[in-house]
C-alpha cells in the first residue's frame, strides 16, 4: 500500500490544522497527543495543554506537527526564561516548570528500563530512588561553543544552532551558561566586525573563526577562552607579530594583539588560545591549540580535588551536579579502604580519583591519550598514588590486563586485580562495548556501579549484566542539565555469587 494511500485512510495530510489535548510526553520532550486514536507528536507542547496543531508530516497511524498556538495552557507550563527557547535546539522544555521536568525525567529513566531492559514494573519501582535535581537550575554550564557565522545582511552573527540545522540564532548569551559569555561574546562579535575578519562558511571552506569555546572554572574563577580558526600556514591570513619576552608570536587574527587586550581585561581570564581546524568537519575542535595569552589551562576543584582543564580535555559542565553523581556513585561503590576498582571509560580520572581517596587500588582505562595524561598528572597534582591508567579501549584493554593476570596469579600475585571488588563505567551515550560487558562477567567484580547518559542503552546494558549473574540493586536518576531532555542515571548491581 502507499504512503499517500495509507495517510488517505488516517484522514490527516499535511498543513492540516488540528485541536488536540497533550496527555503524555515523548523521550524527547514532545507533547503526545491523540485525535480518533491518531497520533500527533508536537513539539514544545506540554503535557495538560489544549492545543491548535499544524501537521507538517503525516504517517498512517501519526504525524509530527507544529504547534501553532497554546489555547488552554497546561498547570505545568511557564513562561521560558530564554527569549529564543523554542527556536533554540539546546534547551527542549524551558516551557515546562521544573518539577514536571524532574517528574518526566524519572519516568524516562523508569520506562526505558522496563520496556527495553525487560525488568518487571514492581521490581523497578522497588529500587529506584528519586531523582537528583537541582536547587538553582540557571546557569549551571561551565562550559559553552559558539558557533559562528554571518546573517542574510553579511553581518558577523554568534549563537546555537537552531533544533536539528546548522542556523545559527543570534545571541551572546545563554541562560543556562555563565554570566560572563555575554561580555566576551559582545567583544569578539564587535572585532571581528571592526577587524573585518570573516566568519568560517560551511559550504565554501572560506572564512576564519568557526566557534568560539568558552570554560570557566567554578570553583577558581578562572576563565578560558579559545578561538576555533580556519587557519592555514602561509595562506597570508596570518602574520608574526612581536610578543614581548617571548618573542615573536603568530597573529593568527587580524588585530589579534588588541582583542586579546580587550578579553585579557575580563574578570577571571587566565587563558586565551586557538584551535586550528581546517577539516570539513561538524567536529568542532581541532587537535592542534596554541595560547596566544596567560595559561594552557584552567583549574577546578571537584570533589575535594583539583584538576587542570585544557581546551581539548573533556570535564563534566554541570560541576554542581557532577559532585552529587559522584557521591552517588561513590556510595554505591561502598569503599572501605582496602577495595580494588576499576574505572572504565575513565576521562580526566574524575571518577577514579574521587574513589582512590577510599579505595585500595584504582585502575582507569580511556581510549583518548591526551585524557590519559591528565589523568595522571592529575593523580600528582593531588598526591595520589593508588592510580595506575591504560590508554585504549575498556573492551581491549581489559580482556588484555585479565587474560595477562590470569596467566601470573598462580605465580605469586594476590589476585586482586584479576577479581577486582568493584568495577565502574561511565560510557558515552552508545553503551559498553559487548567485549567490555563479556570481561567484566568473567572478571567478577562483588559490585559495579553504572553511570550513564543514555537510559536506553543503561537498559539493554542492564539486561546483559543481570543475564549474566548480577542483581540490581539501585537506580538514581541525576538531572546534570535542566531544561534540556538528558538525564544521567547511576546503577548499583552486586553479583550472585559468593566467595569471590
Amino acid at each position: 500500500m502507499s504512503g499517500k494511500k495509507e495517510i488517505a485512510t488516517a484522514g490527516y495530510k499535511k498543513d492540516d490544522i488540528l485541536t488536540v489535548d497533550i496527555t503524555d510526553i515523548g523521550n524527547d520532550g514532545e507533547g503526545i497527543g491523540k485525535i480518533n486514536g491518531y497520533t500527533l507528536f508536537i513539539k514544545d507542547a506540554v503535557i495538560g495543554d489544549k492545543v491548535k496543531a499544524k501537521i507538517m508530516k503525516a504517517k498512517k497511524n501519526y504525524a509530527y506537527a507544529h504547534l501553532e498556538e497554546v489555547l488552554e495552557p497546561s498547570q505545568h507550563r511557564i513562561m521560558p526564561k530564554c527569549p529564543v527557547a523554542r527556536q533554540c535546539g539546546g534547551c527542549q522544555i524551558q516551557s515546562m516548570s521544573y518539577e514536571r521536568q524532574l517528574e518526566f525525567k524519572q519516568n524516562k529513566v523508569r520506562n526505558n528500563i522496563i520496556r527495553l531492559g525487560g525488568f518487571d514494573a514492581e521490581f523497578v519501582d522497588s529500587v529506584m530512588k528519586p531523582i537528583i535535581g537541582m536547587d538553582e537550575p540557571w546557569e549551571y554550564r561551565n562550559k559553552a561553543q559558539f558557533p559562528v557565522g554571518c546573517d542574510k545582511e553579511g553581518k558577523v552573527v554568534t549563537g546555537f544552532y537552531a533544533g536539528r540545522s546548522h542556523n545559527i540564532i543570534s545571541m551572546t548569551s545563554c541562560c543556562i551558561g555563565v554570566k560572563e559569555n555575554e561580555e566576551i561574546m559582545e567583544i569578539i562579535r564587535s572585532h571581528m566586525a571592526e577587524n573585518h575578519v570573516r566568519p568560517y562558511d560551511e559550504v565554501s571552506g572560506k572564512g576564519l573563526v568557526r566557534h568560539v569555546l568558552i570554560r570557566k572554572g567554578f570553583t577558581s574563577g578562572e576563565i578560558m577562552v579559545c578561538l576555533v580558526i580556519n587557519y592555514r600556514a602561509g595562506s597570508g591570513s596570518a602574520k608574526k607579530s612581536g610578543a614581548g619576552a617571548g618573542g615573536a608570536q603568530v597573529e593568527y587574527i587580524g588585530g589579534q594583539k588588541a582583542l586579546v587586550e580587550k578579553l585579557s581585561k575580563v574578570k577571571g581570564m587566565s587563558s586565551i588560545s586557538v584551535s586550528i581546524n581546517t577539516d570539513k568537519t561538524n567536529v568542532i575542535m581541532g587537535l592542534e591549540v596554541h595560547t596566544i595569552w596567560g595559561k594552557d589551562t584552567i583549574s577546578d576543584t571537584l570533589c575535594g580535588l583539583k584538576f587542570e582543564i585544557s581546551p581539548l580535555s573533556f570535564y563534566q559542565v554541570n560541576p554542581v551536579q557532577t559532585k552529587k553523581l559522584y557521591e552517588q556513585a561513590i556510595e554505591y561503590a561502598s569503599l572501605t579502604g582496602k577495595e580494588t576498582v576499576w574505572d572504565l571509560y575513565c576521562g580526566i580520572g574524575t571518577i577514579t580519583l574521587s574513589m582512590a581517596k577510599t579505595a585500595g587500588r584504582v585502575y582507569g582505562i580511556e581510549v583518548i591519550p591526551e585524557a590519559i595524561e591528565d589523568a595522571k598528572r592529575n593523580a600528582e597534582r593531588n598526591g595520589i598514588s593508588n592510580a595506575e591508567f591504560y590508554c585504549g579501549k575498556a573492551e581491549e584493554v581489559l580482556p588484555e590486563f585479565y587474560e595477562k593476570k590470569r596467566k601470573t596469579v598462580s605465580g605469586g600475585d594476590d589476585g586482586s586485580s584479576l577479581h577486582p571488588d568493584v568495577i565502574v563505567v561511565d560510557p558515552p551515550r552508545k553503551g559498553c562495548d559487548s567485549v567490555c560487558l563479556e570481561t567484566m562477567l568473567k572478571m567478577q567484580p562483588e559490585r559495579i556501579v553504572y553511570v550513564s547518559c543514555d537510559s536506553a542503552t543503561l537498559a539493554r546494558d542492564l539486561r546483559i549484566l543481570a543475564d549474566g549473574g548480577y542483581s540490581l540493586q539501585a537506580i538514581r536518576p541525576c538531572d546534570m542539565f535542566p531544561w534540556t531532555v538528558h538525564v544521567e542515571t547511576v546503577c548499583l548491581l552486586t553479583s550472585n555469587v559468593t566467595n569471590l
